[in-house]
């Protein structure tokens, strides 16, 4: 065999190779969306643990329509979409595959790259079954038709750059730290990283907005957020973390305000064990 013929198919190999490394889809399988009573139950507990309201159904809307605008750090704005089942709009007719691929991973049903200011790269440490029974909850939700806008980005923004973002920060964020055997600080670390995901605003990130694990809830400047280490949080007892997750009233006996606020309606919606488990895993000795 002519041997530039075989350095030819060795180049298109490798290259074929990359383009799949860089823009194929995961492979998640495609499992059925439960349609059981608990199923959905849990679907809407942990839709709300999850905070979807909070950037999905705003000013007063009947359903997370979307619309809400998210300030890109790199100029311009990201407008949420609308993820009720309504078929033209919304998230009608996803299947399982469909939820677990933008979830947890970012990506369009149609293999596009959704933007991080969905919190996909927190998601991604959801279990697949958590994230089945977020999807068994939301398809019971009523459709509502209706559109929201068209991000407005730079021109030299583009969501495939998305897929070289996301090896990156494979690669950049590095890992959380371990917390230990206690089921009580596992379930609040499950809370946090995943659902809650405090770290999109708690954690800092480099120049390209990626999050640096290595110095997980220690604040973000550009957002002004607080750090939730042991000594950013000094001020509180557990049991005052404890009641500021379901009240929002600070150590100082402030009602917290900003984008907080919508942090408590969710976690006021947790369960009081869930709330003990996050204050157990932020007050836990590192």
């Amino acid at each position: 065999m002519n041997k530039k013929f075989v350095s030819l198919l060795v180049v298109l190999v490798i290259v074929v190779g990359g383009l799949y490394w860089v823009f194929g889809l995961p492979r998640v399988g495609n499992p059925e969306i439960p349609t059981s009573a608990q199923a959905i139950a849990n679907g809407e507990y942990l839709y709300n643990a999850a905070g979807c309201a909070a950037c999905h159904q705003v000013d007063g809307a009947e359903g997370p329509i979307g619309g809400y605008e998210i300030e890109s750090p790199f100029g311009g704005s990201f407008f949420t979409p609308n993820i009720t089942p309504d078929e033209e709009t919304g998230i009608g007719g996803w299947t399982g595959r469909d939820f677990l691929l933008a979830i947890k991973h970012g990506r369009s049903p149609g293999g596009g790259f959704y933007w991080p200011a969905f919190p996909y790269r927190s998601y991604q440490g959801m279990t697949d079954e958590d994230v089945l029974d977020i999807a068994a909850y939301m398809v019971t939700l009523p459709p509502i038709n209706s559109e929201s806008p068209e991000h407005e980005l730079p021109a030299w923004q583009f969501s495939w750059m998305m897929s070289g973002w996301n090896i990156m920060a494979d690669f950049l964020e590095g890992e959380p730290a371990a917390v230990g055997n206690d089921p009580q600080v596992q379930r609040g670390a499950y809370l946090a990283r995943s659902f809650s995901h405090c770290g999109e605003c708690h954690s800092p990130r480099n120049a390209l907005g990626i999050t640096d694990y290595s110095r997980e809830f220690e604040g973000q400047e550009g957002v002004v957020s607080a750090a939730l280490t042991p000594d950013g949080l000094g001020a509180y007892t557990y049991e005052d973390f404890v009641y500021f997750l379901e009240d929002g009233f600070t150590a100082n006996f402030e009602q917290v305000g900003g984008e907080m606020l919508d942090v408590i309606d969710h976690t006021s919606k947790l369960t009081q064990e869930d709330r003990e488990a996050l204050a157990a895993f932020f007050f836990r000795e590192q």
